[in-house]
């Protein structure tokens, strides 16, 4: 795996020197640059590939459009020109869209102090601007969470507050609220001592006719429950679904919110899967069927079967809340088991473990539930998946082995010293 980095800048002089040197047009130029780099195992993920411009104002050094725009928007900025900086933000924005190389460069450069003093701007002008502000800081912030300071932090919630009807704003500011808080806890914490919760929850609830903002407000409220920061032994992810659930509603808001896009596959994806990482405890998961969350889920398996992603994002949010022993009588009262077979029937050329693992939760502590489930034909089916998709193994394995059924369990470790060479 590579490992070495170089800067944009060697980058660049050895493309030059291609051109320059051994008279190379800029294409080959690039590509002969790659080659050389790559061969030494340098890592160029974050390298823009393509041959810097000169300029058309002198001879000065050739540099990337990028970086052109990133410079002509600060000078407006500086020059308190709205009209100008809506120009050259649009144009920064879709040059940090194309590619993360010119995400990272132009962060390199301070790109982020710019937008924040444009942000300032922005809010002693008028929503537009306010708008296309968020846009290039969400772009530029994709995937470099460490940029957004306290500074950015504490002002990207007001914003959020103050602009809470408002559901192109709303959207594109929850945006970066997930891209400042993936990978990254501290932010994470940040923003959850902010109040930035009780405003994605709100979103859901005030813009229920917006499918762009339930989709971005339940991408942020599970990113606040990732525990994905390999930098920190330890995070917040059950305090945070704790505080979703149980100071902010997030339950009955989602549900909600499910009941309303009844006939959106792609909403109801997201609000399944966001209903999943919630049901953290007992108390939970029953609260999901007291609000008529289990007859939701049960009419989408039934109604909705063709969607592969809805049916795997119901499965999971089935089998969250079987964690609890009340539940599961409930979801095989409600007709859950047939239409969870028939679900594994007709997606068996799709590796979805999720059906696996809520037959497992559902017998787990409820053998009764065993052979009724066995009578569906759960057996043959978790045989045939078994077979056909080897990601499935172990899981196959477990649910034939918590339904009673033979199965041969491989031991891979005695615990005897042995010889341990090949």
């Amino acid at each position: 795996m590579a490992s070495k980095r170089i800067t944009q800048e060697t980058f660049d002089a050895a493309v030059r020197e291609n051109i320059e040197e051994f008279e190379m047009g800029p294409e080959e130029a690039v590509k002969e640059a790659v080659e050389q780099f790559e061969s030494q195992g340098v890592d160029l993920s974050n390298i823009i590939k393509l041959a810097p411009k000169g300029s058309a104002d002198g001879p000065q050094e050739p540099t990337h459009d990028i970086l052109q725009a990133l410079g002509d928007l600060q000078e407006s900025v500086a020059r308190s020109r709205p009209q100008e900086v809506s120009a050259y933000l649009a144009r920064f924005f879709e040059h940090c869209k194309q590619d993360k190389a010119c995400r990272f460069l132009a962060a390199q450069k301070g790109a982020y102090p710019i937008l924040l003093a444009a942000w300032k701007l922005a809010a002693t002008s008028d929503q537009g601007l306010l708008l296309q502000t968020l846009n290039a800081l969400s772009a530029l912030t994709d995937g470099q969470p460490d940029l957004l300071d306290t500074q950015g932090l504490q002002l990207l919630v007001v914003t959020l507050a103050q602009n809470a009807d408002a559901a192109d704003l709303t959207c594109s500011g929850i945006r970066c609220v997930c891209h400042a808080s993936l990978k990254h806890e501290q932010n994470r914490q940040s923003l959850v001592k902010a109040g930035v919760l009780p405003l994605l929850t709100g979103a859901i609830a005030r813009h229920g006719h917006c499918a762009d903002v339930v989709r971005e407000a339940c991408w942020a409220l599970r990113v606040m429950t990732f525990d994905d920061d390999i930098r920190v032994p330890f995070g917040h992810a059950h305090d945070h679904a704790k505080m979703i659930v149980q100071e902010n509603g997030g339950l009955k808001v989602l549900i909600e919110a499910a009941k309303a896009f009844s006939d959106n596959p792609s909403v109801l994806s997201e609000l399944c899967s966001t209903l999943s990482r919630l049901a953290v405890r007992n108390e939970f998961c029953q609260e999901v069927v007291d609000l008529g969350g289990l007859g939701v889920l049960v009419a989408l398996l039934a109604n909705c079967s063709d969607h592969q992603d809805l049916v795997k994002q119901v499965l999971s949010a089935l089998r969250a809340i079987a964690g609890n022993d009340d539940v599961k009588d409930a979801i095989v009262r409600a007709g859950g088991t047939e239409s969870i077979v028939a679900a594994m029937t007709q997606h068996l050329a799709s590796p979805q473990k999720q059906a696996c693992m809520l037959i497992r939760n559902l017998v787990a502590r409820s053998q009764a539930f065993s052979q009724p489930i066995l009578d569906l034909g759960a057996e043959a089916l978790i045989l045939q998946a078994r077979a056909v998709h080897r990601d499935c193994e172990d899981v196959a394995k477990a649910a034939l082995r918590d339904l009673g059924c033979r199965v041969e369990l491989r031991e891979l470790w005695t615990g005897q010293k042995g010889n341990l060479a090949p």
